[in-house]
């Protein structure tokens, strides 16, 4: 979910958009200063789009300063010139100047009139977005990306899926597992996370009378996230991870099972990775609530914040075969790896 921020245009920067749509201009370039969007440069017509493109364009990229760059196409649609809207936002330019650009974005889009642009492009480096990076954005959107491992676990498991009763109040056992009825507290919990009241919400298993109860709601940012994960217990959680991509601000709800290895009992570590399916299956249908990704540790020293973006951002496209790592022996547990689905519960050994 992208959030604004209150910023809009002025009066006179939307009489240059009425002159813009109807073909006057062929970039603007929209910057916001003083708490308003205001026209930071322009440029008419000289020759074809494609001959203008990197000669207006590329100028006007700055190292360390995000910017909204519209620039007009000669085709047209039934509401007038096409457009493309191209969001700058540079790797070194301060962090408070990416958010603030991030959170902008839709008003600008709406203030200019979102029936106007064709396509969108997002740079951080002038590469991304000169004439040949929107043609090589044109190719990608034209053809299918493969499916992330999230759709591929879910594509599974709907083709596996077990048509099963599965409650809130009730035990029910499943071929997917075992579903422990959820304590009324921790679904009012769940409900204020989805709803943004709560950035954060923890659950365990009450093991002796077999429910999962809520464990705690401590507000937690980034930085807090490896301290909330017990070192000697498994934990189920769901955080609200706020951040910027490809220059929209998100807040995605993340699921995070930790198991801390082998210092659990055998009970513990069946009973969590069996309730775990049944859990996110009562979240998702019953509670509506999107989870962007589902992640599985062992310590909570591994929730970085380089990790949390790669994998609610997996690269979509490999152009070079990498080199295929061997497997470890059998039996020995990786230190970070996605949930793989209900096939994988865990059974004691003698």
């Amino acid at each position: 979910m992208s959030h604004q921020t209150g910023i809009q245009a002025s009066g006179s920067v939307k009489d240059i958009f009425v002159g813009a749509r109807n073909g006057q201009y062929r970039l603007l370039k929209i910057v916001i200063d003083n708490e308003q969007l205001v026209v930071g440069s322009s440029r008419q017509p000289v020759g074809s789009w494609e001959k203008d493109y990197d000669s207006f364009i590329l100028p006007l990229l700055e190292d360390k300063q995000p910017c909204y760059i519209l620039y007009r196409l000669d085709s047209q649609n039934a509401q007038g010139y096409e457009w493309i809207f191209i969001a700058w936002s540079p790797d070194h330019s301060p962090v408070r100047q990416k958010m603030l650009y991030a959170a902008t974005r839709a008003t600008l889009k709406k203030e200019f009139g979102g029936g106007h642009i064709k396509d969108e492009v997002f740079g951080t480096v002038q590469d991304d977005v000169s004439l040949n990076g929107y043609k090589k954005y044109l190719i990608s959107q034209s053809s299918p990306a493969p499916l992330t491992a999230a759709e591929e676990e879910l594509r599974q498991i709907k083709i596996n899926e077990v048509q099963a009763d599965v409650g809130v109040d009730t035990k029910h056992q499943t071929l997917q597992g075992v579903a422990f009825p959820i304590a009324k507290d921790a679904i009012q919990a769940l409900e204020k996370l989805k709803n943004k009241k709560l950035n954060y919400v923890q659950l365990q298993i009450d093991m002796k009378n077999e429910i999962i109860i809520l464990a705690n709601t401590f507000d937690t940012e980034l930085k807090d996230l490896p301290k909330r994960v017990p070192k000697d217990a498994a934990r189920y959680h769901f955080f609200l991870y706020k951040h910027t991509h490809e220059g929209d601000y998100l807040e995605s709800i993340i699921f995070i099972y930790s198991m801390p290895g082998y210092t659990c009992s055998i009970r513990e570590r069946m009973l969590y990775s069996s309730c775990k399916s049944p859990l996110l299956e009562i979240v998702e249908t019953q509670l509506w609530m999107q989870i962007a990704r589902k992640i599985e540790i062992d310590n909570g020293d591994e929730l970085t914040a380089d990790f949390l973006y790669e994998e609610v951002h997996p690269k979509q496209h490999a152009y070079k075969q990498s080199f295929a790592k061997p497997k470890g022996p059998a039996g020995k547990r990786g230190i970070r790896r996605l949930i793989r689905g209900p096939a994988e519960t865990e059974t004691p050994s003698d």
